[in-house]
C-alpha cells in the first residue's frame, strides 16, 4: 500500500514563499489523482488544489489561486506545492492525499505551515 510523507513546512514571514513536497512510496503514484488539503486552527478541512493523473488538469480554490502552484514528478514519485505571497490566513496543517480511480484516498501525516512576522 502506498504511503505519503509531506515535508517542507515551517515558519515564514508574510509575503514569503515555501515549497512543500509529498513523497510517495511504491509504484502506483503515477496512477493517482493527488490533492492538497489544509486545516487552519479551529477550522475544517479545505481541499484547495487537485492534479490529475498525468498532470494535465489542475484546479485551485479562489483562496490560493494565483499564489500556489501544484505539480507532480512521476519519475520521482513526488507531489509539490509551491506557495508564494503567503498570508497569515495560510497558517494551517497541510496534507497531501491521493488515490487511483475508484480507490480510497491515502493521506500523509501533515506538515505545519505558520505564516507570521
Amino acid at each position: 500500500q502506498v504511503q505519503l510523507v509531506e515535508s517542507g513546512g515551517g515558519l515564514v514571514q508574510p509575503g514569503g514563499s515555501l515549497r512543500l513536497s509529498c513523497a510517495a512510496s511504491g509504484s502506483t503514484f503515477r496512477s493517482m489523482w493527488m490533492f492538497w488539503i489544509r486545516q487552519a486552527p479551529g477550522k475544517g478541512l479545505e481541499w484547495f488544489s487537485t492534479i490529475n493523473i498525468g498532470g494535465g488538469t489542475i484546479r485551485y480554490t479562489d483562496s490560493v489561486g494565483g499564489r500556489f502552484t501544484i505539480s507532480r514528478d512521476d519519475a520521482k514519485n513526488t507531489l509539490y506545492l509551491q506557495m508564494s505571497n503567503l498570508k497569515s490566513e495560510d497558517t494551517a496543517v497541510y496534507y497531501c492525499a491521493g488515490g487511483g480511480l475508484g480507490d480510497g484516498l491515502t493521506w500523509g501525516q501533515g506538515t505545519q505551515v505558520t505564516v507570521s512576522s
